[in-house]
């Protein structure tokens, strides 16, 4: 505090005066916009954004995750709004734990994050129902998203209950908190023309409704060609840069630039380089918008039964710059933050007018923010396959294909999209060495101690005394309002021998399905199965089966994956058995689909809550001879935290399908035994040219997820629960848990590289040093670079943990590296002959290092 007080007054009035453009301030801030930019407190400003979703983290994961994004450039943190998570009910609503949204915005505050708030209600994102709650659906003469009086009731009533809760908490702008910017409907859009003549009112409609609610911020709608004034009209895509607004009074706004693409069980797993989405960045600012956010910044996980699709994954990390564990994504993290850095240089000129556009040549041009004495200027080679060499204001300059050079100061280059400064980081997924634990007093000497596994076998059929019995086949989202995943259909049939449907005592049973999983049981006993797909949902299952003369009992598991969240009217796509369910044989057919069928929402262990061990039941069997590789078993352990800080994953390698749950906490579905088609992926993708969802894969012909975040704050000190329901079969004992750990820090920099972004002051003032160098920095506070593992200086290849020398390497590259980098947190090391003498004169030389830190 005395060093604040001996400041000189001018000093001090400008501390103040910062502070008070500070988000979550005290004293109220003005939102407005023009044509260039969102303006705060009369000053346009040059934004980058990225989404984080609450539930998809933890309350204990909100600081740090809300740090990094800071750390990495951002300026907003987008969140959408979950109707679902928060009236599960209608009319009780939910704020709490992870659906503390307060608390979330707050975190982001305390970061120094301004917000945007996607309230919707409808969001899409991959999550159940697109996050409206099931009650919604039944409520009568009810249509989704359109000019419909009981829709526009509901969304209004969620909609001002949201806006009261955030300014209760005096967490918008006008009132000195960080919200700035909200968000009514989402994609309508992509998708309106479905909805006939209702969609242009119910659209006008919703942004009245909007703007009433009067929170001193301006809104948006994505995709939203039509969207009405003031409501600013945003676009969401892999790129936008090409995007106008509809008015020439609203800015340029990118609402979701896709960092990757969300993860389906059954799919490779899609990546983005980070070269190409640095590219589409860049060249939004460059050709004059002002706000782009990440979607997502952070993915995180679809905990419990909130994936939608269906067929979404658990994981929905979604390649994003922060993973779904919370760590950085190296070299995304650090090439977007360095490229967030050369935009924010920019900011002067690109608030001050608008851009003009030069031809430099075929497939490259550049755009100019000039007035005064300030200029900035975006260089870009659009080409997919040629670099160039071209002339801007008189002097040359190389631009690699599909990238953006920025120049700040519209003479000096300070980052070009394609050539990565940030270090990469290659990490592991550690197995901890665990040992069984046969009593509470046990010596443990192991990193994780297991007791033996209980067991409670599910039973199949009707046991419920609720079940219903009902002529027909019945839709299963109708029935189940989604309180489970399961839905049983029972049925049963006598055979006198020589029906037309048999061959001896054998039949063929078919059981068509909307989807998603279909299981069938002959007296007990599994006879077949089957199951959609992301790309369509739809069961047409073939089962032989054999019969007994008498009574037989046919019973169909029938289970969701998530239900549909995208679409025109998805909220009426259906699921379950809807037949035709036949048996047939080779002198005729039974159809049984018009005969009485009895049902039952979800499984006995369900309703005796066998995932809550807090809960005693008498279902469960301790047995050191426990069922395996049988289905419809429930299954518990205990185990001992893992020490340390780092990120824990259950490896679920040896089960089928299921769920699982950590001290009565869900941390999702699992399926491992789904795989990814065999064909698709690319050992390299190339991140120049158009990038799509399925351009860049990996993992063909592998399980989809395998490894299953468990967050720190699901686990306690000792002691911990882990149940898991098996719908397939599978083996617990095989399952282990594993770490997230960083195995090598690595960075590749070329003598053609720009100076690092941080070597430069201003964009006019370098520091003294000048030239590309590779810097490394271990990720955790404390720790020290303590080998280096590999370096080159010359034509090395390869990639982190994978380099080579190339034709031509110097000698001393390790030398000089050991110098510059053991014993040290960080180090920097020019990548010039000076230092590594000259191996191969005439050619363009880069140096790659791959180091461990301890």
């Amino acid at each position: 505090m005395a060093a604040v007080g001996a400041l000189p007054s001018a000093a001090a009035l400008l501390l103040v005066a910062l502070l008070c453009l500070l988000p979550g301030s005290s004293s109220g801030t003005n939102v407005t916009y023009d044509h260039r930019a969102i303006v705060i407190d009369g000053v346009r400003r040059v934004l980058v954004s990225g989404s984080i979703h609450y539930p998809r983290s933890t309350p204990d994961m909100w600081p740090g995750l809300m740090h990094k994004a800071k750390d990495g450039g951002l300026d907003i943190v987008e969140t959408y709004v979950f109707w679902d998570v928060h009236e599960p009910v209608r009319g009780q609503y939910d704020f709490e734990g992870r659906n503390d949204l307060v608390r979330f915005i707050k975190a982001a505050a305390d970061a120094g994050l301004y917000v945007h708030l996607r309230i919707g209600p409808y969001v899409c994102a991959e999550w159940n129902y697109g996050g409206f709650p099931l009650w919604l659906h039944f409520i009568p003469g009810i249509k989704f998203r359109t000019d419909n009086e009981p829709f526009k009731t509901e969304m209004q009533r969620f909609t001002e209950k949201v806006v009261a809760t955030m300014k209760g908490a005096g967490l918008y702008a006008s009132q000195g908190g960080p919200i700035i910017l909200s968000q009514i409907e989402n994609e309508y859009g992509n998708i309106d023309s479905s909805y006939g003549a209702a969609a242009k009112p119910y659209i006008r409609w919703a942004a009245r409704m909007a703007v009433a609610l009067d929170t001193g911020v301006p809104w948006v709608m994505c995709q939203q060609d039509d969207a009405p004034d003031p409501i600013i009209n945003t676009c969401n895509g892999f790129y936008c840069d090409q995007f106008t607004p509809n008015s020439n009074s609203k800015p340029k706004l990118w609402t979701e630039n896709w960092s990757g693409w969300f993860l389906s069980f059954g799919g490779a797993v899609p990546y983005r380089p980070t070269e190409d989405l640095a590219f589409t960045v860049a060249r939004f600012y460059q050709r004059g918008g002002t706000l782009q956010n990440y979607y997502m910044y952070h993915g995180g996980t679809n905990f419990g039964r909130s994936s939608g699709g269906p067929f979404i994954a658990t994981s929905y990390d979604y390649d994003a710059p922060i993973d779904e564990y919370g760590l950085v994504r190296q070299p995304k993290w650090g090439h977007l933050r360095d490229v967030h850095k050369a935009i924010k240089m920019c900011e002067p000129a690109l608030i001050a007018t608008d851009p003009s556009y030069t031809s430099l040549g075929q497939n490259a041009e550049a755009h100019v923010y000039k007035t005064g004495s300030v200029c900035a200027a975006f260089l870009a080679n659009i080409d997919n396959q040629s670099d160039k060499t071209v002339t801007f204001n008189g002097k040359a300059y190389k631009l690699p294909a599909w990238s953006v050079s920025i120049l700040p100061d519209c003479k000096n280059v300070v980052l070009n999209t394609a050539q990565i400064n940030s270090q990469v980081t290659s990490t592991q997924m550690i197995n901890l060495a665990s040992s069984t634990q046969v009593s509470d007093d046990s010596s443990i000497e192991a990193e994780l101690a297991l007791s033996g596994w209980s067991y409670a076998i599910e039973p199949v059929g009707i046991t419920k005394e609720n079940a219903v019995t009902k002529l027909g086949l019945m839709e299963q989202i109708n029935t189940t309002a989604d309180a489970s995943d399961f839905l049983w259909y029972s049925n049963s049939i006598v055979v006198n021998g020589g029906e037309p449907y048999l061959n001896g005592s054998q039949s063929n049973l078919l059981v068509n399905s909307l989807g998603h999983v279909v299981q069938v049981y002959i007296n007990g006993k599994l006879a077949g199965s089957g199951k959609g797909s992301a790309s369509s949902s739809l069961i047409s299952l073939t089962t032989p089966i054999t019969l007994v003369p008498g009574k037989n009992k046919i019973d169909l598991l029938s289970t969701t994956v998530g239900l549909t969240n995208y679409g025109a009217f998805f909220d009426l796509v259906g699921a379950g058995i809807t037949g035709p369910v036949k048996l047939s044989g080779p002198k005729g057919a039974l159809d049984l689909s018009s005969t009485d069928w009895t049902y039952q929402i979800g499984l006995k262990g369900e309703d005796l809550h066998l995932y809550n061990p807090s809960e005693a039941s008498p279902e469960w069997v301790s047995d050191n001879a426990y069922p395996t590789n049988q289905p419809l078993i429930w299954y518990k352990t205990k185990f001992t935290a893992p020490a340390g800080d780092d990120p824990v994953a259950i490896d679920f390698t040896g089960m089928g399908k299921g769920e699982a749950w950590v001290n009565g906490q869900s941390i999702g579905r699992y399926w491992p035994t789904n795989l990814a088609p065999q064909s698709g992926c690319v050992n390299s993708c190339n991140y120049r040219g158009a990038y799509s969802s399925s351009k860049c894969l990996k993992k063909c012909g592998q399980p989809s997820q395998t490894l299953y975040h468990v967050p720190h704050s699901f686990l306690q000190p000792g002691s911990n629960d882990l149940v898991l329901f098996e719908q397939f079969g599978g083996d617990p004992s095989k399952i282990s848990f594993t770490t997230k750990q960083t195995a090598s820090v690595c960075a590749h920099v070329s003598e053609d590289h720009p100076d690092q972004i941080d070597s430069w002051i201003s964009p006019q003032q370098k520091l003294q040093r000048s030239g590309p160098a590779l810097r490394l920095e271990c990720p955790k506070a404390g720790q020290v670079i303590n080998s280096i593992k590999f370096a080159s200086f010359g034509t090395p290849s390869g990639t982190c943990g994978n380099y080579n020398h190339g034709e031509c390497s110097s000698s001393q590259a390790l030398a000089v590296a050991q110098e510059a980098c053991i014993g040290v947190s960080s180090c920097s090391v020019p990548v010039s002959a000076k230092y590594f003498g000259d191996p191969c004169r005439g050619v363009t030389k880069s140096l790659a290092v791959e180091a461990a830190c301890s």
